[in-house]
């Protein structure tokens, strides 16, 4: 098959979306499909990577959000690329006005097309101090998925949330992870020996973007509880974003890492005792299961990812969404603890083992195929050109 993926996040820039769409495509294409990634313009080069055609948009930089862009419309310009290779197939994986113009674009020109819902922008509203845009975002986004044959998710949760969003064609497509990339295997003393602790001193580590939804103030209220039983503990934070530069400044004693990617990303989570996520504005999170597979003990709340792997007392500390104290005491335990890391860091690995790529990438596999099968259009096509 031929398949259009129209995102207006991927790498280079690093995060869950672009990963997520990354691992799609990719995995796409070693099944020798051919991939038509529409995405916006970058400032750095894209790796070309066999089977996967790049079409670069106009876009322009987000407001607040440092490296990352969305794409303007260019509904005439994907029409004409359309025209001349059509494809069996269309996912839209975010929601902006490149996504809006694609999902608009396929679905009159009668191409089967899928959304992804990857962020509740919703919700995220209240956070950068917009929050009466949150019904309008809503409806935006209803009006967006409702137009897509299905609208694709990580967890069941989501999906409920979509159904009484009015979203009712919600399809669940797990997430994986990479267990040979993220494994306890990586772990290193020689870094921690940099972060300045020994083999018996915890180090807390957080993933991801820094940013004000991600509900940070409460990570950094945790680890000030467990500095305080446990002075020589650190916390080790890796990723950008808006609200870096006032983490920095109100925590000098906190080791910011930036951006790490690939095997330096997996020696960071590896060489860390447990994983701090106190995100309340989640679809997913790819970084629990990161974290989990390379056998850190996880703190989350019941969203996401958290809620599909996470075993309360198990693997980590699943806290019910606001217990704040709950998130706090759960991160003194542990930390308090090494023998309680040690035993939840194996069940972690063990948990997440089987969460296999290729499954995943078949399962999407299967469902564009049906996608194509029921679409009437796209037999006219095939009988046009018999």
């Amino acid at each position: 098959m031929r398949i259009g993926i129209v995102s207006e996040t991927y790498p280079p820039e690093i995060n869950g979306v672009a990963l997520t769409v990354h691992s799609l495509a990719s995995g796409l294409a070693g099944r020798g499909h051919e991939v038509d990634l529409i995405r916006p313009r970058q400032p750095q080069a894209t790796n070309i990577e066999p089977g996967i055609e790049v079409f670069d948009v106009r876009g322009g930089a987000l407001p607040g959000y440092p490296g990352l862009r969305f794409g303007l419309p260019a509904g005439h310009s994907l029409r004409q690329r359309w025209i001349r290779r059509r494809p069996n197939a269309i996912y839209v994986a975010t929601e902006g006005p490149l996504g809006w113009s694609a999902m608009r674009t396929a679905t009159s020109m009668g191409i089967p097309v899928s959304s992804g819902f990857h962020t509740r922008f919703d919700s995220y509203a209240g956070h950068y101090g917009i929050g009466w845009l949150a019904p309008l975002v809503r409806s935006y986004l209803r009006r967006f998925h409702r137009r897509a044959s299905a609208t694709l998710v990580p967890t069941d949760a989501l999906a409920r949330e979509l159904l009484a969003l009015g979203i009712d064609n919600a399809r669940v497509l797990r997430r994986a992870v990479d267990t040979r990339l993220f494994c306890p295997t990586r772990r290193d003393e020689g870094l921690r020996c940099e972060w300045g602790i020994d083999a018996n001193t915890p180090a807390v580590l957080y993933v991801g973007r820094l940013a004000p939804e991600k509900n940070l103030g409460l990570a950094v209220e945790t680890f000030r509880a467990i500095q305080r039983q446990i002075p020589q503990a650190r916390y080790v934070w890796v990723g950008d974003g808006p609200a870096r530069e006032s983490l920095e400044a109100a925590n000098p004693d906190f080791i910011f890492a930036g951006v790490q990617r690939g095997e330096a990303l997996a020696r960071y989570y590896a060489t860390a005792d447990l994983f701090l996520f106190p995100s309340l504005s989640e679809t997913f999170g790819n970084v629990i299961l990161e974290a989990l597979a390379a056998g850190l003990p996880v703190v989350a709340y019941a969203e996401g990812a958290a809620r599909e792997h996470l075993v309360d007392g198990i693997n980590g500390y699943c806290i019910e969404s606001g217990r704040g104290d709950a998130f706090v005491e759960a991160g003194i335990r542990l930390a308090g603890n090494p023998a309680l890391i040690r035993h939840m860091g194996r069940a972690a690995r063990a948990s997440i083992v089987r969460l296999s790529p290729d499954a995943v990438i078949g399962d999407f596999e299967n469902l564009l195929r049906d996608m194509v099968k029921e679409n009437p259009h796209e037999h006219a096509v095939d009988a046009a050109h018999a």
